[in-house]
């Protein structure tokens, strides 16, 4: 056998460095989080060639002695755990980003790092350098306050770490998407970040509070976000929950827009996942995901961020209380929003109806040509927007005439949809707000409506069970097993029982009466999966909700149906008063709003 022998230093700094640093993007989110936790208001990033060429991070925090200067090279050196009264640190009591002191001797490991750095009121600044895991001696050098710190030719020192990177523009996205959860966490810090001269990123310091959040969320996410965004507030046994998350109308084709912070802390984690799509599997289709971002602050006893040298994952004392805190936070926010819709939903009709080469300002008569009999006619582009109405011109006035007779004054208070004023196609009701139309989808929404009344009678009465003639038993994995049977009274509730059947192993004695024929085993191998994966029985939930939704659809108006001034203002008036109908059990809107202004751009007007 061959001797053990201790390691190199070198060696063992470029071992730790592939943990710590794994790409551009996790030298630069070290560096941004020192400069965090040294106090900056204001952070600079400079990176070139996707961050392999050069990093260069500038802040006006607190700076750094040259004392602090050498040993912040060395490793497992920090500032950040302060000694307890017996000398040691307590891992478990952390309240900064950085703790583990590996960041700057892992990067002056693999790449050539410099240094430069005074201390807010210090004559002069300091300056170090590391090649390759070579550090030189500290020496003075003219600076302003603050730190900046260089990163040139990352991995140069480990040529194999180069073959496994991505493309530069996949490493500038990365270091992009990085610095963009960092300033999400931190709005009152002002942020910029360039690439090869450009300016990627520019964001201003916002004001402490819940605009200022908004602000920057709003700045990162999209505009609309900001517009179609509910306030998420919630406490919990020491658990504070803020932020803010979309309108399931506002909605997007993955979950690249669900952002986590702990403490100020942006992580990645499977629960975050796992209690959004709970919240949201009852207006979303499974293939849509909501707009989230949500902000825990927790006492750091509670919660392990020293899983991963990375610090992307953490681990909480007592994980189903923080799922359970999303979870009823973001339905008691889509609860609250009522009958609203996203803003988007006008935005995007809009588009529909004005063709690319439609006139954007004043100046509509370039949209038309003379026609042969010395006639305006509206131009090609125009004319589909607007083919249909003439044909059914005569069945608005129609139903004008038989709502005349129900007026009731217009209130936008009292009447956020409005009055009836007709109906397109036996489809679609037109109703006069007081600043604008209001086009529904009767179906849709009706659909919505039926399918709340469902839930609430299943809430109330709970939900009906047929035991099986023959129990079914399922094989399982035993941890699986085990899982199932610890959640067997929440499972009971959903009208599904089971019970342990000696190890690796359960019965099914009763199952959801509205399920009808059901494939027991399957459901029963997907319950353990989502156990195991989101600690929740999101398939049988969804399963209800899908067959609740399938008879609420035959059970609803249906479009073709022709409706009467006072039906369709009875269906007005029920969305209203009925939460979520302002989409379908799919999440797409059953209702689009044109403020009055809307229409008259789309007629040139202004």
């Amino acid at each position: 056998m061959a001797v053990i022998r201790r390691l190199s230093e070198g060696t063992i700094n470029r071992i730790a460095a592939g943990e710590v640093v794994e790409r551009p993007a996790s030298a630069v989110k070290e560096l941004v989080e020192n400069a965090l936790d040294a106090g900056a208001r204001h952070i600079d990033i400079v990176i070139s060639g996707g961050g392999r060429d050069l990093i260069r991070v500038t802040d006006d925090g607190s700076g750094m002695s040259a004392e602090d200067l050498a040993l912040a090279v060395e490793r497992h050196a920090t500032s950040k755990l302060a000694a307890g009264a017996d000398g040691r640190e307590d891992l478990h009591d952390i309240a900064t980003l950085g703790f583990r002191g590996e960041a700057l001797p892992s990067i002056g490991a693999v790449a050539r790092l410099a240094i430069l750095s005074r201390m807010q009121g210090a004559d002069t600044a300091q300056k170090i350098s590391v090649e390759g895991g070579e550090v030189s001696a500290v020496e003075p050098a003219a600076g302003p306050a603050g730190t900046r710190i260089e990163v040139r030719d990352l991995f140069f020192a480990t040529p194999a770490r180069l073959k496994f990177l991505k493309g530069e523009r996949a490493e500038t996205l990365a270091v992009a998407d990085v610095v963009k959860r960092l300033a999400m966490a931190h709005p009152t810090i002002a942020f910029s970040l360039t690439s090869e001269t450009r300016n990627m990123l520019r964001l201003e310091a916002e004001m402490p509070g819940e605009v200022g959040r908004l602000g920057r969320l709003g700045a990162i996410m999209g505009r609309d976000f900001a517009e179609n965004a509910l306030a998420i507030e919630a406490l919990r046994e020491g658990i504070a929950l803020t932020g803010f998350a979309g309108l399931p109308t506002y909605n997007r084709g993955n979950a690249q827009m669900q952002f986590l912070f702990v403490n100020g802390r942006p992580v990645r984690d499977k629960l975050i996942v796992g209690a959004v799509r709970g919240a949201y599997a009852d207006f979303l289709a499974r293939d849509r995901h909501p707009a989230v971002a949500l902000f825990v602050e927790i006492d750091p006893r509670d919660v392990d961020v020293n899983v991963h040298p990375a610090k992307a994952e953490v681990r909480f004392r007592d994980a189903g209380l923080v799922r359970g805190l999303i979870v009823g936070a973001l339905r008691h926010a889509l609860h609250e929003a009522g009958h609203r819709a996203s803003t988007t939903v006008a935005g995007a009709a809009l588009g529909a109806l004005r063709p690319a080469d439609a006139p954007a300002s004043p100046g509509f008569q370039r949209s038309f040509v003379p026609a042969q009999h010395g006639f305006a006619e509206p131009a090609p582009a125009w004319q589909g927007a607007f083919a249909d109405l003439g044909a059914h011109a005569a069945r608005i006035v129609e139903t004008q005439a038989s709502a005349d007779a129900n007026i009731v004054p217009l209130s936008p208070d009292a009447l956020p949809l409005g009055v009836a004023r007709g109906q397109l196609h036996e489809t679609y009701v037109i109703a006069q707000t007081a600043d604008g139309i209001v086009i529904v989808d009767q179906h849709a929404a009706h659909e919505r409506l039926v399918y709340e009344r469902m839930k609430k009678a299943m809430a109330e009465r709970g939900v009906a069970r047929q035991i099986l003639l023959i129990p079914e038993v399922v094989e399982l994995d035993e941890a699986e097993a085990e899982r199932l049977a610890a959640r067997a009274s929440e499972l009971a509730e959903l009208g599904f029982v089971l019970e342990a059947f000696g190890q690796g192993a359960v019965v099914v004695r009763e199952v959801p009466a509205i399920f009808g024929k059901l494939d027991v085993q399957a459901l029963v191998r997907d319950l353990a999966d989502d156990l195991s994966e989101m600690d929740e029985a999101l398939s049988l939930k969804e399963r209800l909700e899908h067959v609740c939704g399938t008879i609420a659809c035959h059970g609803s108006v249906r479009a073709g149906r022709r409706l009467t001034a006072d039906e369709m203002n009875a269906l007005l008036r029920e969305m209203e008063a009925t939460p979520h109908s302002g989409q379908c059990n799919h999440g797409r809107p059953t209702y689009v709003e044109l403020k009055l202004t809307d229409i008259e751009r789309l007629f040139g007007r202004r």
